[in-house]
Parts: structure tokens; sequence; C-alpha cells
């Protein structure tokens, strides 16, 4: 795995540049964290916890598919996530990411991470609401789900900086 290049953000750009850019930012965190681990690193958890870095990149991997080709674009769950069994293991993206090698595990973030930039460049604008609903019958905005996406990495990368520098030392950049 080659190290991911972290790109910079800008400090003066439009809403929609400035979104993307913290997104792709914290998008290169995660898989760098991971960069020059061996297989057997990468399922390392921290005493107390189940998490790896395996296990989170797999999971953003579906996060990624669910809110910009599920919620968004309104398609259905695409494989491997369609066929697995949520009911048998609440984790099961986290259990499936952790049987794939290396390659196969960042090739599949990559693909996902992909599908989703395109997703949200070919939206009409930040205000464009998703295809499915909520609980509630209530849509999100792009706006709203960048800005999620944001959250959710920067909390698991977080995570990933601690198992990071558990394993050997090495501190987020």
């Amino acid at each position: 795995m080659t190290r991911p290049e972290v790109p910079s953000i800008p400090l003066q750009a439009d809403e929609q540049t400035m979104l993307g850019a913290f997104l792709d930012f914290y998008r290169a965190e995660l898989l760098d964290r991971a960069h020059g681990l061996t297989q057997d690193q990468l399922q390392i958890a921290l005493p107390s916890s189940s998490l790896t870095l395996s296990r989170l990149i797999g999971h953003m991997s579906l996060v990624e598919d669910h809110w910009f080709t599920v919620r968004f674009a309104g398609a259905g769950a695409s494989e491997p996530w369609a066929s697995l069994d949520w009911d048998a293991d609440g984790d099961a993206e986290m259990t499936l990411a952790q049987t794939w090698p290396v390659e196969e595990l960042v090739e599949r973030f990559e693909r996902s991470v992909a599908e989703s930039r395109a997703r949200a460049a070919a939206a009409e604008s930040l205000d464009q609401l998703s295809v499915k609903p909520n609980r509630e019958g209530e849509h999100w905005s792009l706006r709203w789900i960048l800005v999620h996406m944001i959250e959710e990495y920067a909390r698991h990368c977080g995570h990933a900086d601690l198992i990071r520098e558990s394993i050997d030392g090495d501190l987020a950049r």
C-alpha cells in the first residue's frame, strides 16, 4: 500500500469545495494510519475494544456506500454489504473487513470513496435532498450528509490514531 497523499484544505473556497476538501482530508488520514503495517498489525486492537484499523477501514467503506449510494442516491445496498447477516453480527462489515488482505481492504475503501465523490459531484447543489428518507419521512440534504461524514471520519481517525500509536509509536502527521 502506498502512503496516501493527504490533501491540503483551502482556506478560501466555495462551500462544496470546502466540505469536500475536509472530507477528503479525513479519508486520507484514515488510510495513512494503516500505511506500512502488516496484515497482522492491522488486526491489533487496544484492550477492552474490538476496534482495529482493518475494522475501521471496512466500517467506513460501508458508511460511504450507505450514505451516498443507498440514502442519497436511493440505490440498493451493493455487495458485499447486501449479503451480510446483520442479525447474526451487528458489526458484520467490520468482521468481514478483517478477512480481506491489505490490498483488497484499501481497494474496496478507495472504490467506495470514488463512488461517493462521483455522487456528490453530480448533485445539483448542496441543497439536493436524499432519495431515501429517515424513519420520520424527512430527507437529508447533501450538505448535511457531507458534514455528517466529516464528523464520522473525525471520530474514527481519532480511534485510528490511538490504535496506530499503540502498534509502533507512529503519531499522526
